[in-house]
């Protein structure tokens, strides 16, 4: 299990933030009773959902000790630590909220329509993955993976994405569904840094690598091979910033 660290994540907090209220921005539930936000994380985005939805029981579900410490400084909401491949809801659910979080987790066809399983009678389920697996954030990890002495011991770990087009979630939600809306959005972060690709990178794709090189020499080696392949890929621009372009998908569907 990849032991997150909640600093790292939250270096770009701003960046990874604005997707998460463009997500709650479309959410059409005037007074839902209980919201379960899966893979709330450090529970920023959590805190924004209970003030949004005031009179709502709210939960925040996160399977990182590390994360749901952070979290448990914001008072007025219940936090779980547990898996959410498998979380199941003790009652029906108004709102289940997921940000970039639904990604780290395999069999789509299975999960959605469990999740959709859990929702009352008009209840919602609001979901914003990263689908940038074919940017060279992603790709270059796999690169670098297979050109070192790393190799045999990070191989392991390299995986096809999760994440499936636009057209498999409608085929795979709209018979299950009263209405769903389905959109991604490419945002352009404009960052600050030498290299803040391997820092962005770091906080969320590239943290299980580095977590298995436990020797500091091999781990710089590894981090310098992935920053000089983003770096040429993501040039800073005359005034130093870097732009990285980064694609999402969202998903609300109402039972």
């Amino acid at each position: 299990m990849t032991v997150w660290n909640p600093a790292q994540y939250l270096k770009f907090s701003g960046e990874r933030l604005q997707p998460a209220l463009d997500l709650m921005g479309r959410i059409t539930l005037e007074n839902p009773a209980r919201i379960v936000d899966l893979g709330c994380g450090p529970g920023n985005v959590t805190a924004i959902l209970a003030g949004h939805f005031q009179d709502a029981s709210v939960q925040g579900i996160d399977n990182s000790a590390e994360m749901l410490a952070k979290a448990s400084d914001i008072p007025g909401i219940s936090w779980q630590q547990g898996d959410i491949a498998t979380w199941q809801a003790e009652n029906p659910v108004s709102l289940i909220y997921s940000n970039a979080a639904l990604h780290w987790i395999a069999d789509h066809g299975s999960l959605f329509p469990r999740l959709l399983r859990q929702l009352e009678p008009g209840g919602q389920l609001a979901v914003q993955m990263p689908s940038n697996h074919l940017a060279v954030t992603h790709t270059a990890i796999t690169e670098a993976v297979a050109a070192g002495p790393w190799q045999e011991k990070l191989s392991p770990l390299v995986q096809e994405t999760n994440v499936h087009e636009l057209s498999y979630y409608y085929d795979l939600l709209s018979p299950l569904c009263n209405d769903l809306s389905l959109w991604q959005t490419e945002y352009v972060h404009v960052l600050d840094g030498e290299n803040p690709i391997v820092e962005w990178t770091s906080g969320s794709a590239l943290k299980r690598f580095l977590d298995v090189l436990s020797d500091p020499e091999e781990r710089r080696a590894f981090l310098a091979d992935y920053g000089q392949r983003v770096g040429e890929a993501y040039p800073k621009r005359s005034d130093g910033k870097t732009l990285l372009p980064f694609r999402r998908l969202f998903i609300i569907a109402s039972t």
